[in-house]
């Protein structure tokens, strides 16, 4: 069995806080060549590189952050233990990393993250937002505890990561009062009508082109937007006519003072946990995915 040198171990997380080993050094009282060789063992250990010099600061690589990470949770860990024995309150606190993919709209993302702070009052909730492929690489280190998606992580991104489907629900089309007129006939009113929709190439777009092609019917396209927020806006404005995802029609219509001009239940949109792990560990994470599948979303 490889055991792990926490004094080395402790020494790292020292150096990398600090930023230097001449900081480290004064902090640990030690000498400047005993903390370098402590640290070239760890890494000789490990069999990986943990810090680089750039100038006069050392800096994380990958891998270090990693173990930075771990080294963060091992010493916390360790002043808890010490004030659990001396009858103290540990303070702990349950966090959640979550990762949310740039196209999730954002009160979407609220709706899924809000049963997790929901079952755990003092979680401490820290999000990521960017593009699927960044927040997967992410996720891989482990500097996440879970991505949230519209689409699955697919076997071209070469990282190890298991889907938890949460749901998906129809289409709601909204539009200002100027545009009201578009609710008779629906959906075939859409046809040349102006129509504000996500930017090609996302998950939803596609699925719009897809039932627009089925349908036969072409809307004028007035806009289109990377930022749902955004989209939504100038709908709000009458720039045209858009669609979101039916569990929000409330929030969406109080908002952005619009009205609903029609509803497609072909028109579907996804929703996925992606985490390393098969089953779902994460209590947090395992929460959401429940009030998801249950409340929000429904089984199926």
């Amino acid at each position: 069995m490889e055991w792990l040198n926490y004094h080395h171990l402790y020494y790292f997380w020292t150096v990398a806080r600090a930023g230097t080993i001449a900081r480290a050094s004064a902090e640990l009282r030690l000498a400047q060549p005993t903390i370098s060789n402590q640290l070239k063992t760890l890494e000789a250990n490990l069999g990986v590189k943990l810090l680089e010099r750039q100038g006069r600061r050392l800096v994380l690589t990958d891998v270090g952050r990693t173990v930075l990470r771990y080294a963060d949770d091992i010493f916390r860990t360790g002043r808890e233990l010490q004030q659990a024995v001396k009858g103290l309150p540990t303070g702990q606190r349950l966090r959640l990393v979550a990762g949310v993919a740039d196209v999730i709209p954002k009160r979407m993302a609220a709706r899924l993250l809000q049963p997790a702070v929901d079952a755990y009052p003092d979680l401490v909730l820290v999000c990521r937002e960017g593009p699927l492929p960044q927040l997967l690489a992410a996720l891989a280190i482990h500097e996440l505890d879970v991505v949230i998606a519209d689409v699955p992580a697919s076997e071209e991104v070469k990282v190890k990561a298991f889907n938890h489907r949460l749901g998906d629900c129809g289409m709601t089309f909204f539009a200002a009062p100027r545009h009201a007129h578009v609710r008779k006939g629906f959906p075939g009113s859409l046809q040349s009508a102006p129509a504000l929709l996500p930017a090609e190439g996302t998950a939803l777009r596609r699925a719009l082109e897809a039932w627009f092609d089925e349908t036969g019917i072409r809307p004028a396209i007035a806009g289109e937007f990377d930022d749902s927020a955004l989209m939504k806006a100038f709908g709000a404005r009458g720039l045209g006519v858009f669609p979101a995802a039916r569990v929000l029609e409330d929030e969406i219509r109080d908002q952005y003072r619009v009205q609903i001009v029609g509803r497609v239940d072909e028109v579907r949109e996804a929703f996925y946990a992606i985490t390393v792990q098969r089953r779902i560990r994460h209590p947090a994470v395992a929460a959401l995915a429940g009030a998801a599948r249950d409340a929000l979303f429904g089984p199926g």
